[in-house]
């Protein structure tokens, strides 16, 4: 105690918390907490937090398993052998990609402990870091923590990203050490092709360049063909790793399980830093992964047959209230424009906005990076009833909205003209 106060200098110098940033998404969420205790009924569509259940035969497997008192004991931080081999069977079925499960597969706590670990394993101070921008906070923030520096990317698939990544390879001291890619993206919803893959590929080769590589969404995907891996491009095993999560594939977002695979060095890397840090997930969870694995597949379908009739939901109600949405292509996400009306607000302050007049929750642009600016992510974790009510409300909001700007306009302009 300091003069009677409490001394919080203990809390102010921590080396790795003053490189973070506030977190934007926070302002949200403790307004939608507000609302929540007030007692109002808020739609929420911030958090991509999968609300369907985990399917029956995987949820049997956990409560068989965990009934055996052996599971009980400390796991394998790199996950049991079973697991890993059913990843590398998934990964040879879907992908064509034949993995070894003792050197090239790691078991992690969901994709975001396993890419921060990453990070950890592969980042010295200073190193230059070229990640996509907007992107999922992880994949800057994971570095930041681990020392190094970050350069931005436009998260496209385009001839501007390659343009931008050969600029930043050739003006960058020192040298780019590694590249982080997502696709399908979140929060943009972009998907990429293998002729994106092989191009990035040989530039990774040519400038020595380590690839991760975060799947997440492979199989939320809306369109005709699956979202391919990278390593499926010859040589891409030299230089890339690949992050991959049950959460969305089987409704599994609590479980936390997750899986890194790709070059033997990187995965060696990876799971050296996980043995200092945790003895794995629980056994009967990773007992059920392996069973979600290697059973049947038909809940896979119907779990993405969902989500595409709650992104089509969203994409026609929204936009019969006013509000254009373009139709995503893959992932959970949309990747909405904020109406021309409240452009001039940003993304956080129509959030903050739409929250409070429409009691609709939606995660700020701004918060996946400064190209996110202008944008919102609006999450398909409400079920097509709600989705509807969300866009009544939101109808009624943007038609209060132009009332009032319309008012407004004219009493400024009749001000203007007596000036």
């Amino acid at each position: 105690m300091v003069g009677g106060r409490r001394d919080k200098r203990v809390n102010s110098d921590f080396h790795r918390i003053r490189r973070l940033p506030p977190y934007v998404f926070e302002q949200v969420n403790k307004l939608k907490a507000q609302a929540r205790a007030r007692g109002d009924d808020i739609i929420d569509f911030g958090m991509g937090n999968p609300d369907m259940p985990t399917p029956p035969h995987i949820v049997q497997k956990l409560i068989e398993t965990v009934r055996d008192t052996r599971t009980s004991r400390y796991s394998a931080s790199r996950g049991i052998q079973g697991l890993r081999r059913a990843q590398g069977a998934y990964y040879a079925r879907r992908f064509g990609v034949k993995l070894n499960p003792e050197t090239e597969i790691v078991a992690t706590l969901g994709s975001k402990e396993g890419f921060a670990n990453m990070a950890q394993a592969i980042t010295g101070p200073g190193d230059v870091i070229l990640v996509p921008n907007p992107t999922y906070p992880i994949h800057e923030f994971g570095f930041i923590m681990s020392g190094g520096v970050i350069r931005h990317l436009p998260a496209s698939t385009d001839s501007a990203f390659m343009s931008s990544l050969s600029r930043a390879v050739k003006h960058s001291v020192p040298k780019p050490s590694a590249l982080v890619l997502n696709y399908p993206a979140n929060p943009t919803a972009l998907v990429a092709g293998l002729d994106f893959y092989r191009e990035v590929v040989g530039f990774a080769k040519k400038h020595d360049l380590i690839v991760l590589s975060d799947l997440a969404y492979a199989e939320i995907y809306f369109g005709e063909e699956p979202p391919p891996s990278i390593l499926e491009v010859p040589g891409a095993m030299d230089i890339a790793v690949e992050f991959t999560t049950l959460s969305k594939t089987y409704a599994m977002p609590g479980w936390r399980m997750g899986f890194a695979v790709g070059n033997e060095r990187l995965i060696g890397a990876l799971s050296r830093v996980k043995s200092y840090l945790d003895y794995g997930a629980f056994t009967p969870i990773q007992v059920a992964a392996a069973a979600a694995l290697n059973g049947p597949q038909d809940c896979i379908d119907e779990i993405r047959g969902i989500y595409r009739r709650r992104r089509d939901c969203l994409v026609d109600s929204l936009t019969r209230s006013g509000w254009p949405i373009p139709a995503p292509e893959a992932t959970m996400f949309a990747w909405a424009p904020i109406p021309d009306m409240f452009a001039h607000l940003g993304s956080l302050e129509f959030s903050k906005l739409l929250l409070e007049q429409a009691s609709v929750a939606v995660s700020p642009g701004v918060g996946f990076g400064e190209y996110g600016e202008g944008y919102v992510r609006i999450a398909l974790v409400e079920n097509e009833q709600r989705i509807r009510q969300a866009a009544r409300n939101i109808r009624k909001f943007l038609a209060e909205s132009a009332k009032s700007l319309h008012n407004v306009i004219p009493l400024a302009s009749k001000a203007t003209r007596t000036l």
